[in-house]
This record gives C-alpha cells, sequence and structure tokens, in this order.
C-alpha cells in the first residue's frame, strides 16, 4: 500500500512542477510535452492499478463470486434436501396417524366384543338364574301341594273314621292318602 502511494507520489511530481512554472495548466491548450507526460502518468497509473489494485480486487470479486455460487449451490442442495426430508416426515407422521386410526378401530372392535360377551354371559347367567329359581319355585310348590294333599287326606280319613266310627289302621290310612293324592292330582291335570 506505501508503494502504491509513493508510486502515484512520483508520478505527479512532474505535473506539479509544471503548476509551479507558472504556466498555462489548460490540458487542452496544445502543449505537446505536456499531453505526453499526461498520457504517460495516466499510462503509468493504469499500469500501477491494474497490477497492484485491479488484479487483487478482480481476485477478490471473482473468489467471492464463486464463494456465493458455491454457497448458493450448497444452499439448493440442501433446500433439496430439507424438502426431501419433509415430505419423509410427513409421509411418516401420516403413516403413524394411520396406524394410530388403526389402532384406535381395533380397540374399538375388541371393547365391543368384550361388551357383546359381557352382555351374552350375563344374559346367560340371568337365564341360568331364572330357570333355578324357576325349578325352586316349582319344587316348593310340589311339596306344599303334597303337604296340603297329606293333611287334606289325613283330615278326610280323620273325619271318615270318625263318621264309621271306627279307627283307621295305619295301613288303610297309607292307603287312603294316596289314593286322594292320586284323584287331587288327577283333577289338578285335567
Amino acid at each position: 500500500m506505501r508503494l502504491k502511494i509513493a508510486l502515484l507520489g512520483l508520478l505527479s511530481l512532474p505535473s506539479m512542477a509544471l503548476a509551479a512554472e507558472g504556466g498555462d495548466n489548460n490540458l487542452f491548450a496544445g502543449d505537446i510535452g505536456n499531453a505526453i507526460w499526461t498520457l504517460t502518468v495516466f499510462l503509468l497509473v493504469v499500469f500501477v492499478l491494474g497490477k497492484f489494485a485491479w488484479g487483487p480486487m478482480l481476485q477478490g470479486l471473482q473468489s467471492r463470486e464463486q464463494f456465493i455460487r458455491e454457497s448458493l449451490e450448497q444452499a439448493k442442495a440442501e433446500n433439496v434436501k430439507a424438502q426431501s426430508l419433509a415430505s419423509d416426515y410427513e409421509h411418516k407422521l401420516d403413516q403413524a396417524s394411520a396406524e394410530a386410526t388403526a389402532i384406535v378401530e381395533e380397540g374399538r372392535r375388541d371393547a365391543e366384543v368384550v361388551k357383546q360377551q359381557i352382555e351374552e354371559r350375563a344374559r346367560a347367567e340371568a337365564d341360568k338364574v331364572i330357570e333355578r329359581a324357576k325349578r325352586e319355585i316349582e319344587i316348593a310348590r310340589q311339596t306344599a301341594v303334597k303337604e296340603i294333599y297329606v293333611t287334606s287326606a289325613r283330615l278326610a280319613t280323620d273325619l271318615a273314621g270318625q263318621i264309621i266310627g271306627r279307627e283307621v289302621k295305619a295301613d288303610d290310612h297309607e292307603r287312603l292318602i294316596s289314593e286322594s293324592i292320586a284323584k287331587i292330582e288327577q283333577m289338578e291335570s285335567n
């Protein structure tokens, strides 16, 4: 950088010297020496700038352009990759949602099956209890009817024994009870 400044200073010395002479400072005045020095300084400045300024600037701009190009390409590649991953995640999310829905539906179906099984067992158990109760009621009814028959037969034989005036033997008594029960059952079935 110091070299560039020194070089520019050296190049500007002849033009300062001309200005100090007090001559006409007009570049277009027609002085050929002035034109040659101006052209020389211009070419020297272009050469120095080309060698020390424009080359590194151009190289810096090209490296920056290359860096930006690579960054854009990398960003595009990462964007494509991110879109692919997002698509995969969305697909997996849809699959998980479908699986969750299927599991819930399966749970509902299983719950319905269990509910039906429980209802069927409860109905079967209730039917068994009802049947047992009916049998017990029938047995109790038959027992009560037999007791009524036996009691009424005894009363009848006692009454008949009193009417006849004699005592009925135990065998006769049992026979009369059995006959009376048979007649009452026969009347009940008709």
